[in-house]
């Protein structure tokens, strides 16, 4: 077994609506901070302006214990209304959004754009020694990219964190 696998860990995206109000993002981190828990991806944005709603969607690893664990505690919070875990629930869309600049020249800066073509990604800046690419999809797709980049000259890397929605009618 490679080193950092524990039998039994899942990742899990969850997404929590919420009220829109001050120090709901820090007690949804707390809650995870106080009791050891990763977050490996965090979104928040408001949903619903009339109900002042906001929807949080957290990606986290851990054993099914621990996840159900996370569900109750965060059902718990006084201003959340719904809690899905879009992992179990059935199919989801996840996606997400970098901005990934490169350095380079000459041959290294054909091949930045040959392989951002193949990955559909756009270019959103571009200098003489510099290009900036903006892309969206999973998020092995956007490592895979990075993956490539490396070698080219990549220089810097912003991620949105995942946004996530069940397939289908259903809704949050």
């Amino acid at each position: 077994m490679p080193d950092g696998e524990d039998i039994g860990q899942r990742s899990a995206t969850i997404a929590v609506l919420v009220d829109n109000e001050a120090g709901i993002l820090a007690r949804v981190v707390g809650l995870f901070s106080g009791r050891g828990y990763n977050i490996e991806s965090l979104t928040v944005a408001p949903v619903d302006e009339e109900r002042r709603q906001s929807r949080v969607t957290i990606v986290t690893t851990g054993t099914a214990m621990v996840i159900e664990q996370i569900k109750a505690q965060l059902d718990r919070l006084v201003p959340v209304h719904r809690i899905a875990d879009l992992s179990l629930d059935g199919p989801h869309i996840s996606r997400e959004m970098m901005l990934i600049k490169v350095a380079g020249a000459g041959e290294h800066r054909m091949e930045a754009l040959r392989l951002a073509d193949a990955f559909r990604a756009r270019v959103v800046d571009a200098t003489a020694e510099s290009l900036v690419f903006e892309m969206t999809g999973s998020g092995e797709k956007l490592d895979a990219f990075v993956a490539l980049m490396r070698p080219l000259g990549l220089k810097e890397i912003c991620r949105t964190g995942v946004c996530a929605v069940a397939r289908g009618p259903r809704g949050l």
